[in-house]
């Protein structure tokens, strides 16, 4: 399902990700910290760092589906450790704790553009079967 994974939604386009690397065992992107994500503190808020590690985790996901089988965010977990400046553009990687048949799980480290750890974020996908199987 690579080609489902690499056509990201509305969403991801909203927030400005842009993807640079999928595989079933890998993604990794960057966002820009836009002025629109300011939390009050100069910082990217963090709400739009764990939208952009739900969506890396369920295009991981995808990339590992079946045909028609789809996926959804279960259970997500973030740890933050430092802020992220607006202006900063921060990478990601997206990597699998679990891959299997039923549930995925996904480790996203976000990195400020100083190299600094802002973020974990661990998420489970649940995997869907298409309707009426």
């Amino acid at each position: 399902m690579m080609e489902n994974a690499e056509k990201q939604p509305p969403y991801a386009q909203f927030l400005g990700i842009r993807v640079t690397h999928i595989s079933p065992e890998r993604v990794t992107a960057e966002i820009v910290a836009r002025p629109e994500f300011n939390n009050r503190h100069g910082i990217m808020h963090g709400g739009a760092i764990m939208s952009f590690a739900d969506n890396l985790g369920g295009t991981a996901t995808t990339a590992n589906l079946k045909p028609g089988q789809t996926t959804a965010t279960i259970e997500s977990k973030t740890n933050f450790f430092a802020g992220i400046p607006i202006g900063d553009t921060a990478t990601a990687e997206c990597i699998p704790l679990h891959r299997g048949a039923k549930t995925m799980v996904w480790q996203t480290k976000i990195t400020r553009s100083d190299g600094r750890l802002a973020a974990i974020v661990t998420q489970t996908q649940i995997v869907l079967e298409p309707r009426g199987k």
